[in-house]
């Protein structure tokens, strides 16, 4: 995933915000990026024209060669279902159906077949196997969010997109979801990418970009995996 030029404006004249200015940035496969700075830093705007759910006022992002600024209504609907995971502070679950049928949600809808051997292993990762039967509202919050994540890894999705997902859970729970994003990038080989403003939460990934008035403000990569990277970026960045 990378992004050139992105900029985002809201209102006109003396009441303008210019919420993102022209910011620029590579995201490579593989790896944990966490997006922080202060309220109205824009974080949370470059998450959302990162992944289509707001478009940018100018410049363009592209998820591996798609660039998703160019894609009409319908083609960003089917680009997020289907390569972009969702986790967000509240777990937007169906309460109707069951764990299970929540996680495969995505599939349906795109009527893809499950593939129940991935299935089985991110449910066992995310400790809810035992849990596929029960409704959300049988559920505690930390497993509400882990089935969340588990909806947002069935589709093998090219990024795992998280926004203040520690936001409304308890320290434990918040602790656990952290770990397991983490697994999802160092045992599945997946992209994740994490707005917080939680310091304790960045210290998971392997990047940390500091927004300021819509602008990079710092840009750190740090070691959290044996042998993983130096405080440098690598010298070798594929795209998500």
């Amino acid at each position: 995933m990378r992004a050139a030029g992105l900029t985002r404006v809201y209102g006109s004249g003396d009441t303008l915000v210019r919420a993102l200015d022209a910011v620029s940035l590579e995201l490579p496969a593989g790896h944990f990026t966490a997006i922080m700075g202060a309220s109205g830093s824009g974080k949370s705007t470059l998450l959302h024209c990162l992944t289509g759910l707001d478009a940018p006022s100018e410049g363009q992002v592209w998820i591996g060669g798609t660039d998703i600024t160019a894609l009409d209504d319908d083609a960003l609907t089917r680009l997020r279902r289907d390569r972009i995971g969702f986790v967000f502070q509240s777990f937007n679950l169906m309460p109707t159906l069951s764990a299970e049928k929540n996680i495969l949600l995505p599939l349906k809808l795109s009527r893809r077949r499950v593939d129940r051997e991935w299935f089985a292993r991110i449910t066992r990762m995310l400790g809810i196997d035992d849990r596929l039967a029960h409704r959300p509202s049988e559920l505690s919050g930390g497993q509400q969010q882990r089935v969340a994540v588990a909806r947002a890894l069935i589709t093998r999705p090219d990024v795992i997109v998280a926004d203040e997902p520690t936001g409304a859970l308890d320290s434990q729970a918040g602790d656990d979801l952290l770990a397991f994003l983490r697994n999802c990038v160092d045992d599945l080989g997946q992209t994740v990418v994490m707005v917080t403003h939680d310091h304790h939460a960045a210290d998971r990934a392997d990047r940390v970009i500091t927004l300021r008035d819509g602008r990079i403000d710092s840009d750190r990569w740090r070691s959290v995996r044996a042998g993983a990277m130096s405080s440098a970026a690598p010298s070798r960045m594929m795209e998500a």
